[in-house]
């Protein structure tokens, strides 16, 4: 970069908020750029679209996901099969994802109050392995008024 920019890029940084290296001037303004000396007229080509701020650039956590999913085979696991996650987190887990979906199918008038109260309960009572047995519970006993969701 020419000599005679450094000062306009610093003064761009400055009101661009960023820093020195993510300032980029317009290939074909540059002697437009060169004559703005003042805070004010590299105000204006910033707002002109002469003068233009970079993307940051990000550190992508794609490999670190990636690792997070490898190495939990049965060798890699240390605790027991409940230290690991808990009965009742286990327990938690399962109930509230069937509340939620209750909630849903009472929400969306896909089923009555009554019947949600009569289903809610039996959730409470762990009468249903997972939100896909509660599903068939309501289909087995016509509870859903249209097809599901």
């Amino acid at each position: 970069m020419p000599a005679k920019l450094e000062f306009q890029k610093r003064v761009a940084a400055d009101l661009l908020g960023c820093g020195v290296n993510r300032v980029r001037f317009d290939p074909e303004r540059l002697d437009e750029i060169a004559e703005a000396i003042t805070r004010e007229e590299i105000r204006f080509l910033i707002k002109d679209g002469a003068i233009t701020k970079a993307p940051e650039k990000g550190v992508s956590r794609a490999r670190v996901r990636a690792r997070k999913r490898k190495k939990r085979g049965p060798g890699s696991r240390k605790g027991a099969k409940y230290s690991r996650v808990s009965r009742k987190e286990q327990w938690m887990a399962k109930v509230r994802a069937q509340r939620r979906r209750l909630r849903e199918l009472r929400d969306k008038k896909l089923i009555t109050v009554s019947d949600y109260r009569r289903v809610y309960r039996m959730v409470k009572a762990g009468a249903f392995k997972s939100v896909a047995a509660m599903m068939e519970y309501l289909k087995a006993n016509k509870m859903l008024r249209r097809g599901l969701l």
